[in-house]
């Protein structure tokens, strides 16, 4: 049994990266792994202000809910950030999750194998790749590991427009089997 810790990263509940984290979460479960879900809808999440004194303190200094995420993504086997893409990278709000969580840096962590699953109105192949880039900037900050999966669904920008798609198939097989 793993720890699993899932992260879905739009702020719109029911979005289509957040319907893919559902299936993944699902599918983590039925493989018997104990799995959590954290949705940012609602969550208080201040920006970096590079002050470093999280270096010295393992937390952060800014008394939001990045601390009680961290603390959740260092036990965690697992770590699966789902997110919507725009403009060709990340959603904001992941981007400032990852930059607050640099009091992780000096500390011990649990995970090895950390997953991204994507979702786009845009359906090329290279869609996710910058989003995939900028998360490995951060997993190379871990070299115990690795980016272990990656699952992207294109051609989807309305809400629930993933509703039937194979994809999110896929991301309850990728669930399932790690």
């Amino acid at each position: 049994m793993k720890r699993v810790i899932v992260i879905s990263t739009s702020l719109r509940r029911g979005s289509n990266s957040d319907m893919l984290a559902n299936q993944f979460v699902e599918g983590a479960k039925t493989a018997g792994n104990e799995v959590e879900k954290i949705s940012l809808v609602g969550k208080n999440i201040q920006f970096c202000k590079g002050c470093l004194a999280c270096q010295k303190l393992d937390r952060c200094v800014i008394n939001d809910d990045v601390n009680d995420i961290m603390a959740k993504v260092l036990k965690a086997d697992v770590v699966v950030w789902a997110t919507p893409i725009y403009y060709y990278e990340m959603s904001g709000q992941m981007k400032t999750l990852i930059d607050r969580m640099n009091a992780m840096y000096s500390q011990d962590y649990a995970f090895r194998d950390v997953y991204i699953l994507t979702t786009a109105a845009e359906n090329e192949e290279q869609t996710p790749k910058r989003a995939e880039i900028g998360l490995t900037g951060w997993i190379d900050c871990y070299p115990k590991s690795r980016l272990a999966g990656t699952l992207f669904c294109g051609g989807v920008n309305d809400a629930r427009e993933i509703e039937g798609n194979p994809k999110l198939q896929e991301a309850f097989e990728l669930g399932k089997n790690i």
